[in-house]
């Protein structure tokens, strides 16, 4: 396979995971300019979270292109510095790897500024040095990194942010990274990591070996469920993005309210035993969530 086969490969791999996303990415129904731009953006976003998790493609292509040395391509601290740097060459120069390269025109055409960017980063840095977080609040720092970024690109991409809508838009993209959470609790602790917050464990009488049972206890299914009513009131108060705006974008921005209401239902259809593995909804209620969104019942 030829270098040039390798870095398309890579970028097709990574783009390809926008289908298992819990929301819509950039469905075919936005306009095309649209979709390219998000698409840029979601393959920066899932190239981070990679790199971060420690999920990149076998091989060490991405640590090549980034410029890493095969001995350090393990680091995962490393290849998240060679990253930024090749973020800041996308905003004056020319990037290593393919998703930036994609990313570049996006960020012209659409004047975006490093910030929501570097958020991603600093969140996948933060991933290696804490594993658990003591208080709610905590968490929703670290979400603000993770997940509130990805929100504000939507709005710049779109040309729609103002100060409200990204009040609001924060409040669904924090959401939708808790129901995450919860969906993966299984797969989180494999990576020594807990975002179920340290003081509300405590008062469920929950310990970390709870967490690593096959299926999950009567404490355990009641700390989940206390964590997605409060995914639920994050999304319900996000919600009136949704009719702020109008259009091909009300549409795109009701697929994720949708889609964090149609994850919190499957969660709670499972009985809150995220244990096993992660409660996912079909495209069905998917579908039933956003017309309800979108006919503006709830």
């Amino acid at each position: 396979m030829t270098a040039t086969g390798t870095a398309a490969d890579l970028e097709r791999a990574t783009l390809d995971k926008a289908a298992g996303e819990n929301f819509p990415v950039a469905p075919f129904f936005v306009p095309r300019a649209w979709r390219e731009d998000l698409m840029a953006v979601y393959g920066f976003a899932r190239l981070v979270d990679d790199i971060g998790d420690g999920d990149l493609a076998p091989g060490g292509a991405d640590a090549r292109l980034l410029g890493v040395s095969p001995a350090a391509a393990a680091d995962r601290l490393v290849l998240l510095d060679a990253f930024e740097a090749d973020l800041r060459r996308v905003f004056g120069g020319t990037p290593r790897h393919p998703l930036l390269r994609r990313l570049q025109p996006t960020v012209r055409r659409r004047a975006l500024t490093p910030e929501p960017f570097l958020g991603l980063i600093a969140a996948n840095r933060q991933d290696q040095l804490v594993t658990r977080y003591e208080t709610y609040d905590d968490l929703l720092a670290y979400c603000a990194l993770s997940a509130n970024p990805v929100g504000r690109l939507v709005l710049a991409v779109t040309g729609t942010a103002t100060p409200e809508r990204i009040r609001l838009s924060d409040a669904i993209c924090t959401a939708l990274q808790i129901v995450e959470h919860l969906q993966d609790v299984a797969e989180d602790l494999g990576r020594d990591r807990i975002y179920l917050p340290a003081e509300d464990m405590k008062r469920f009488h929950v310990q970390e070996a709870d967490l690593a049972a096959k299926t999950a206890g009567a404490s355990v299914r009641a700390l989940v469920a206390y964590e997605a009513q409060r995914a639920r009131d994050l999304l319900n108060e996000g919600a009136p993005l949704v009719g702020s705006v109008h259009g091909r974008l009300k549409l795109l921005l009701a697929g994720f309210v949708a889609g964090g209401r149609a994850a919190i239902r499957a969660i709670a259809a499972a009985e809150y035993d995220v244990l096993p593995g992660p409660p996912r909804p079909g495209k069905v209620q998917l579908l039933r969530e956003a017309g309800v969104i979108l006919r503006g019942e709830g």
